[in-house]
């Protein structure tokens, strides 16, 4: 190797050094993007070569042997079509109303019922108990966050950096000298990876939880919790000719638009520059030129020019971030001019991770990313891609965010054909997100009274048959599944959990605070985080969405809570929360407190909250709380556009299932699909597996 090209490849390893900032918890970190970027490229170039060297001793093996997985199964092909958030009332209606007829065909043709979810029922725990077929006791997901156990700061639940063990320090150059590595933190083994153990194939398109992607007989594109290119679960861009700059409460930055030689300039923001320590972050500067008092006009980024149409969105732009000597990075994202008046305001969509060159671990093999992108074009890797944030910030609307919507499950549709189209055996899972996404942002327009109304100034009647329209549009999307089954196929059509109106957040942190529970330190502003809370005195938090946490002495790094106390202190805690009351309102808001003992077995119990939180109907965690913060109000109203939700007690909150033939279980639950699809193949489900199989009627039984 010349001393140039090894000078090279020493400065493109330097790029893993990053670490994460504390704002970017919820991925990666900035800057991990070049950990992916070298490794992926190495990965991809030895896999290739090294595939194309075993290919024909592969195909001859797996002649010999392939048939042999399949030697006792029962089908030849499994379904799973998920429909995230999909919610039993509306469900039932619209059935009832002749509105979903392939979901009709699909029940009278074989079996439909509601679907028993988790504690709590959440997206991340409800799909890792899918994979699975274990309790979150087992598999290690009970929230999107994690508490530190020595900082008390919240970190990603599903997946962990961790940064090389070996530095070399050259100046301002910082040269590992061993492999970062992300960790995936989700327990136990899916059904898909059991299944390849035995040389049965599967296709698993946009499952949760599954980043970083694990090897197995298969494909498999990753889903929530995948990170933008920033490292963290999608921040917009705001661009913008007003004075002063916006901050906002959730995930966006807003950006200076300066006008000079008629044209609007700006600079798009991307990750740390990981070759050279405080280098900064890496930028690409665009312009924008308007017509004369309209809303039309041209964007010139990365040395193409691109049509800026009212109402509309750019195609996907690949945004390449160089940090010098050869050395890039790629994202792709969409522009989309905002406003014109009074301000000039443009948006860019969180830029994802290009499918095309990946710069994390998104796929397995990690070709099937690239391939999906040649076969189909450009599509968004981000694991949370609808952006709920830039609504509930008003940075666009809601004709923009049905647009966004819609082209996602386009995509999502595109995929899950061509899966169906290539499987002639084996099982295909493909998870659709839009119901979730939409119901999230729009269950206010099914509810006059909402409190969100009033905030954000729409008619109800101009979007009153949006949710209904998502359901007869994913209604055609089981019946274009239907379509690849045969006698030997089996189809499952499920749901993780419903939907439930969000009208009124509790602050757990408040509640604590005047039963006496926590405490605070006076004077220290509350900047969320748990930062202004006093760990000497405090025996009990919360952050996140529905767990409380005891400050227990040995666990926690300032706990109080001696360990001979904690399970009756939960106890205790659980049944005062039980049944508490909204004054206001005159209504019970948390239905009951759970004890993690009496939801929960398994070797990582001890990772859980203390005490899980079912909320009624109309009520969830305060915005305030899901962020840390401790000061406000028990009670107050929701008045952002995310006006549903399911952080509700997890019996009054099922989701569904259909399935194309009959099946002998009376209560099924989200956990008994993977034990299910084992045997359907003929294998028994291991032993700590907490779900059933649902003996669905095959062939001859």
């Amino acid at each position: 190797m010349s001393l140039m090209a090894a000078r090279r490849w020493m400065l493109l390893a330097a790029a893993f050094l990053v670490t994460a900032p504390l704002t970017a918890y919820v991925g990666p970190g900035a800057g991990f993007a070049f950990v992916g970027s070298l490794f992926s490229l190495l990965a991809a170039f030895v896999a290739g070569a090294a595939a194309l060297l075993v290919f024909p001793f592969r195909m001859a093996w797996r002649a010999l042997r392939g048939a042999q997985g399949y030697r006792r199964a029962r089908v030849r092909k499994l379904i799973f079509l998920g429909l995230d958030g999909l919610e039993p009332e509306l469900v039932e209606r619209y059935l009832a109303e002749g509105k979903l007829p392939n979901m009709a065909a699909l029940r009278e043709r074989g079996r439909y019922s509601r679907l028993r979810t988790t504690y709590p029922a959440l997206s991340p725990v409800a799909w890792a108990t899918f994979a699975t077929g274990s309790n979150p006791g087992k598999h290690n997901l009970f929230d999107f966050l994690n508490r530190n156990l020595h900082s008390y700061l919240p970190e990603l639940s599903s997946s962990r950096v961790h940064q090389p063990s070996r530095v070399l320090r050259l100046g301002r150059w910082r040269l590992p000298l061993s492999k970062p590595t992300v960790e995936m933190r989700r327990k136990s083994r899916p059904f898909w990876k059991l299944l390849g153990d035995n040389l049965v194939s599967s296709t698993i398109l946009r499952v949760p939880i599954t980043f970083p992607p694990e090897p197995f007989e298969g494909r498999l594109l990753s889903a929530m919790c995948t990170p933008d290119l920033l490292g963290t679960q999608g921040t917009f861009q705001l661009f913008t000719t007003a004075p002063t700059e916006t901050e906002f409460e959730e995930a966006g930055a807003c950006y200076p638009l300066k006008e000079r030689d008629g044209f609007y300039h700006g600079q798009v923001r991307g990750p740390d520059n990981a070759i050279r320590e405080g280098a900064g972050e890496l930028r690409i500067p665009f312009r924008m030129r308007l017509e004369q008092g309209s809303d039309v006009g041209t964007l010139e980024v990365g040395g193409k020019r691109y049509e800026l149409a009212p109402n509309a969105y750019t195609p996907w732009i690949r945004l390449k971030f160089r940090a010098g000597l050869g050395i890039a990075v790629s994202g792709i994202a969409q522009f989309r001019l905002a406003a014109v008046a009074p301000h000039v305001r443009l948006y860019l969509s969180p830029i994802s991770i290009d499918p095309e060159k990946p710069a994390l671990p998104i796929s397995y093999p990690s070709f099937y990313a690239p391939y999906l992108a040649k076969l189909l074009g450009d599509y968004s890797t981000l694991g949370l891609a609808e952006d709920t944030w830039a609504l509930n910030e008003r940075v666009i609307d809601e004709d923009s965010f049905l647009q966004q919507a819609t082209q996602i499950c386009e995509e999502r549709e595109a995929m899950f054909d061509a899966a169906l189209d290539r499987t002639r055996k084996g099982v295909v899972a493909c998870v659709f997100d839009t119901p979730d996404r939409v119901q999230h942002m729009f269950y206010r327009y099914l509810e006059p009274d909402h409190p969100a109304h009033a905030a954000n100034g729409n008619s109800i009647s101009r979007y009153a048959s949006t949710i209904e329209d998502l359901y007869t549009r994913m209604d055609r999307i089981v019946g274009k599944a239907m379509k690849h089954v045969d006698e030997r196929t089996v189809l499952f059509v499920l749901s993780d959990h419903g939907f439930k109106s969000f009208q009124r957040g509790v602050n757990l942190n408040a509640w604590l605070a005047s039963e006496g529970y926590l405490a605070v330190n006076e004077g220290v502003p509350d900047e969320g985080y748990l930062r202004g809370i006093d760990w000497t005195r405090t025996r009990a938090y919360s952050f996140g969405l529905t767990g409380i946490y005891l400050n227990v002495e040995g666990r926690e790094s300032h706990g109080i809570v001696a360990r001979s106390e904690a399970d009756r202190l939960a106890d205790e805690i659980a049944e005062k929360i039980t049944g508490l009351r909204d004054a206001e309102r005159d209504a019970v808001a948390i239905r009951r407190g759970y004890p993690r003992k009496a939801v929960y077995h398994g070797p990582y119990v001890e990772a859980a909250p203390d005490i899980i939180v079912g909320y009624n109907p109309g009520y969830r965690s305060s915005w305030g709380l899901a962020l840390g913060k401790v000061s406000g109000p028990v009670f107050e109203d929701n008045t952002k556009a995310w006006s549903g939700d399911h952080c509700i007690d997890p019996p009054q909150i099922p989701g569904v299932v259909f399935c194309n033939r009959e099946f002998g279980a009376e209560s099924p639950g989200i956990e008994d699909m993977a034990p299910t699809a084992l045997r359907l193949f003929g294998y028994e489900p291991p032993g700590h597996m907490d779900g059933s199989d649902l003996e669905v009627q095959v062939g001859g039984d």
